[in-house]
């Protein structure tokens, strides 16, 4: 895929992102295939992807969760979920997750744009506690610490990589917003 420099962030709303399951789908399992430990292995199908994403319609639609995408020449090319926390005594914090690109997309500052617009989201619905895991050693580790993100810990043996092998996990948070000052 040939990539414009125009590269689009926004958030897609429940209807869209339905409308839009295969492209989703798409990235989700490009990232599958080349090794990311996003909770799924090997094998992992693209109507399974769709089924994924066509879980997180109910609380996108409810505004519990926000999908925000990078699209490129009317392609979505990358994704990061913004789902806030249910618990009341949580009103403050959310988690981000799937933050994925297409390998298509990689190396082109689109990881940095969505976390930014997740976490300026996060902080405009007066979210000031993020908080996100991811492999250890991963290109997301490396993005994540860049990007100002705290490292509370690790896991050894959290979860499999999509190869059948344990990884460790890397678990991560950020202030956002008032609290960040």
């Amino acid at each position: 895929m040939t990539l414009s420099s125009d590269i689009t962030i926004r958030t897609l709303n429940a209807v869209e992102a339905e409308a839009r399951l295969g492209e989703l789908a798409d990235i989700l399992v490009d990232a599958v295939v080349h090794g990311a430990s996003v909770n799924f292995m090997a094998g992992f199908a693209h109507d399974e992807g769709r089924a994924f994403w066509a879980r997180q319609l109910p609380s996108i639609a409810e505004g519990m969760t926000h999908l925000h995408v990078g699209e490129a020449e009317g392609r979505l090319i990358g994704t990061a979920l913004l789902m806030y926390a249910h618990q009341p005594n949580a009103p403050h914090r959310a988690d981000v997750g799937k933050m994925l690109v297409h390998s298509s997309a990689r190396r082109r500052g689109l990881g940095r744009r969505l976390l930014s617009a997740v976490e300026a989201a996060a902080a405009a619905a007066g979210r000031t506690l993020l908080l996100l895991d991811t492999e250890s050693g991963s290109a997301g580790d490396r993005l994540y610490r860049s990007c100002g993100w705290i490292e509370v810990g690790r896991v050894p043996d959290h979860a499999f990589r999509p190869d059948g092998r344990l990884a460790e996990t890397t678990m991560f948070y950020k202030r956002v917003g008032a609290a960040a000052g």
